[in-house]
């Protein structure tokens, strides 16, 4: 049963910040917070959370924890390297402790959801003092303080399906494009997936909340939306909406803006949603649906909930609404019990649908998944010959798509120095394709015309019209 916290309990971290913010405020120094996000663009927006509520705790940011009185690591669980990542920088701060026994560090966020990974911190860090899962993101300012007050380590996990919190303070990376999460958690249980034991079930902001912080966005200049949810596709079904209609009301602000969105599960990807895109000219032309395989055996056992016919027909659908759409995917090369000849559908499927770019990852297994119990006799090494093969096909597939926009113009968010050479502007097209052109910085922060003369292996070139 999805929470939503009660005003009282938001005051309640409202006096914790300010209690914190006079205990800082008596220090001889302003205290430096160092807070590094790892993973998903879900994680990104809960890191700007943390930073909105440590700033008003008064704390200063640090891109290095070097000096730093405050280290917090907000982690991944999705991927086995990024955990290796947070022990190692963790067990890296050893000596900065044992240096300044004051100095605080912390751990929160995915990773430390999963009980073996809170009893490994518990047993083998001890220089780390604070430890917190998902769904009390919103109590940090209290957390904190009794780390500070007392010096005792401060852990706090509740098992629970998920909670939401309105009016976190936030610390935005950019003024120019904004992420919104929409939804939280997921139902889907892919098999091999950990997301839905450490981020809860699914459950959806209040419509009206998300429109006003998006008004809000316009208002104060921000020209691209992001919203976020582990699956978009599913927000709404326990509000009695549904996504179309959340975009279509976005839609309707005033104002020039771009709507994109991450990420779509195919499974509940509808034909009223392309249509509604189709309809909408605010939201960008780049469908992101994760595949996974081109295997329907595979497809079953990664409990996907779609067929390779049934997701062919929906990218049949999406080209006929969206003739100018860039189509990108996600795949996981080596599921467990995976055969050649199935690695094989997947390359004839990523052949067939044409995508403009891959997001490609060789399985790996998450503790407490199904998938992580399924025989895999298959060599990392020949694992690895299938990723490459995969690659050089889609190497191929890109550059080729690439090549179509040389002659079209494009319509280009201006976000800063070029990409591909830093005498020139770059942004990004509603196709989410980066785009480099000469230009004035003036045009910084603006919507511009921008006629494509050459097609790299990543990015595209042009001319302003």
């Amino acid at each position: 049963m999805t929470t939503k916290i009660s005003s009282a309990e938001m005051a309640k971290q409202n006096e914790y910040m300010e209690k914190v913010a006079a205990l800082n405020s008596q220090r001889e120094h302003p205290p430096i917070a160092h807070v590094h996000s790892f993973g998903c663009q879900q994680n990104v927006s809960d890191g700007e959370k943390i930073k909105g509520m440590l700033a008003q705790m008064g704390y200063g940011f640090s891109e290095s924890p070097d000096g730093a009185d405050l280290v917090l690591y907000n982690t991944c669980a999705v991927r086995e390297n990024a955990e290796d990542r947070v022990f190692g920088n963790v067990g890296a701060l050893k000596k900065a402790k044992k240096a300044n026994p004051d100095m605080l560090i912390g751990v929160c966020g995915c990773m430390v959801q999963q009980e073996h990974i809170t009893a490994k911190m518990r047993r083998s860090y001890p220089n780390v003092d604070i430890i917190f899962g998902t769904h009390v993101l919103h109590t940090m300012p209290q957390i904190i303080y009794e780390a500070l007050t007392t010096r005792k380590r401060q852990i706090s996990i509740p098992e629970c399906d998920g909670v939401i919190a309105e009016g976190i303070p936030l610390r935005r990376e950019s003024a120019l494009k904004a992420s919104i999460p929409i939804m939280y958690g997921c139902n889907n249980f892919c098999t091999y997936c950990i997301v839905p034991y450490v981020r809860g079930r699914e459950r959806s902001r209040d419509m009206e909340d998300i429109l006003a912080e998006c008004r809000g966005l316009v208002q104060n200049g921000c020209k691209e939306l992001l919203l976020l949810g582990q699956n978009v596709n599913s927000y709404g079904k326990d509000q009695g909406t549904n996504f179309s209609e959340l975009l279509r009301r976005i839609n309707d602000i005033d104002g020039e803006f771009r709507i994109s969105y991450m990420t779509s599960h195919p499974k509940d990807a509808t034909r009223e949603l392309v249509d509604t895109i189709a309809s909408c000219e605010k939201v960008t032309r780049h469908f992101h649906l994760p595949v996974q395989s081109g295997s329907n055996r595979i497809l079953k056992q990664m409990n996907r909930g779609y067929t390779r016919e049934r997701y062919l027909e929906l990218i049949d659908y999406v080209k006929e609404k969206l003739p100018d759409v860039a189509l990108t995917s996600d795949i996981i090369v080596g599921f467990p019990g995976e055969t050649y000849e199935d690695f094989r559908e997947t390359v004839s499927l990523i052949e067939q649908v044409r995508y403009d770019s891959l997001f490609t990852f060789i399985y790996s297994p998450r503790k407490g998944t199904k998938a992580a119990e399924m025989p895999d006799p298959i060599s990392a090494e020949e694992k690895g010959r299938w990723f490459r093969e995969l690659l050089e096909v889609q190497q191929n597939i890109g550059c080729s798509s690439y090549k179509d926009y040389i002659g079209k113009t494009l319509r280009v968010l201006c976000e800063g120095e070029g990409r591909t050479d830093p005498a020139l502007l770059t942004g990004k097209s509603r196709q989410n394709i980066i785009v480099d052109f000469d230009g004035d910085r003036s045009l910084i922060g603006s919507f511009v015309d921008v006629e494509i003369t050459e097609a790299l292996a990543w990015a595209l070139r042009g001319k302003l019209k």
